[in-house]
């Protein structure tokens, strides 16, 4: 094999692991530490679409929100954007519309609203730590 091509070959294969890792990054999947601090949301597929349980809580006092579903049937409308779905305030119950966008490989753009995102709210999420005590049971 002479020299140009294996350094083709070395630099195609670069080219597909950086692609891979750059999917990975602009990928709402996982678990994110919501804008107040107080809980974690795993983000999975379901189905077609995703959705969100809650995994871990800052305070003992709200372990029965663990497990509760607060994202919903969010579905990917584009380039690194996941919308038309549902999510819950879990202060007041009340249920909103959607819109997930990663920001780099740690933040979560999450944008709530009613109808038109006119009138929203943005926050941003952190993506969680490997050892996160999960309230589920599961392992990390």
């Amino acid at each position: 094999m002479n020299p140009i091509s294996t350094t083709l070959r070395a630099a195609a294969l670069a080219a597909g692991l950086a692609s891979t890792a750059v999917q990975a990054a602009s990928s709402p999947l996982g678990i994110w530490i919501d804008h107040t601090g107080r809980g974690a949301v795993e983000i999975a597929e379901c189905g077609a679409n995703l959705c969100g349980h809650v995994v871990w809580v800052k305070d003992a006092r709200n372990a029965k929100s663990c497990r509760d579903q607060i994202l919903g049937d969010v579905k990917s409308v584009g380039a690194n954007t996941w919308d038309r779905g549902w999510i819950v305030d879990p202060d007041d119950k009340a249920r909103y519309s959607v819109e997930l966008k990663p920001v780099g490989e740690d933040r979560l753009r999450v944008v709530g609203y009613m109808g038109t995102k006119l009138f929203s709210e943005t926050m941003t999420w952190k993506r969680a730590p490997a050892d996160l005590k999960r309230c589920d049971g599961k392992e990390v």
